[in-house]
């Protein structure tokens, strides 16, 4: 529910100031920016998230966006929606930080983390394909196979 009232007040408090020509000091125009906030965030809670960020509005940092969930089956498309982007922005600006195509980084980091895993063997092909991110086991295979010239399976014994 708007507070119609204090945004009523907030404004009527400056209008002297906007009929009169006068220039208020610099603590009533802290004061009143105060008040403002104040006033927003009680019009609606949700937007304490917005008001308190202080990154670029609109775009996630791609690179921590897949860091974090390159392992998700999430579509390239998704990716550029989730990180505020449009796909052909999401795609340039994806050029500026990578080689790879999106595609490509994805399928790589996806191999790396089941490299990873699997190194110390403990860990089977069965088991950790899927958890990095892969639903084909013999895709994985073949992928693996030519980005680290081994089989899974040499890897995990």
């Amino acid at each position: 529910l708007p507070r119609t009232a204090e945004i009523a007040s907030l404004f009527a408090s400056m209008t002297p100031y906007f009929d009169s020509g006068i220039q208020p000091s610099e603590e009533l125009l802290q004061l009143k920016m105060v008040e403002g906030m104040y006033v927003l965030l009680n019009t609606n809670k949700n937007l304490y998230a917005s008001v308190f960020d202080f990154t670029d509005p609109w775009k996630i940092d791609i690179l921590n966006f897949l860091e974090n969930n390159y392992m998700n089956d999430i579509s390239i498309e998704e990716i550029a929606n989730y990180t505020g982007r449009s796909l052909s922005t999401f795609k340039r600006d994806f050029k500026k930080i990578s080689t790879l195509t999106p595609q490509k980084w994805l399928i790589h980091k996806r191999l790396e983390a089941a490299y990873e895993k699997m190194k110390t063997g403990t860990r089977k092909v069965q088991d950790v394909y899927l958890e990095v991110g892969f639903k084909n086991p013999s895709h994985f295979a073949t992928a693996f196979k030519k980005q680290f010239g081994v089989s899974p399976t040499a890897i995990s014994q």
